[in-house]
């Protein structure tokens, strides 16, 4: 599981949910019997692609999955990797 950020990180990295937990919405992705809900109980993780506008959830979201399912999370802007 990921480790708390350091005190100067920005506070959206801060504020990050830790847990499934803790993740607020995206009812339709993590409620009982969703998608990724079943796929984090079950722990056999699956091909997503997670769409939408910035401060919904996805960075979080697959941060979460990458923990759950011991995979490694690489960062890439979409911005800068062109």
């Amino acid at each position: 599981m990921s480790t708390a950020p350091p005190a100067h990180a920005p506070p959206a990295e801060r504020l990050r949910p830790r847990t499934l937990g803790e993740v607020i919405g995206q009812q339709h992705l993590l409620g009982e019997g969703m998608a990724l809900r079943i796929a984090f109980e079950s722990g056999q993780p699956h091909s997503c692609i997670l769409w939408g506008p910035p401060g919904t959830g996805k960075t979080t979201i697959a941060r979460l999955m990458a923990d759950a399912f011991d995979a490694q999370f690489i960062t890439i802007s979409a911005v800068w990797a062109a």
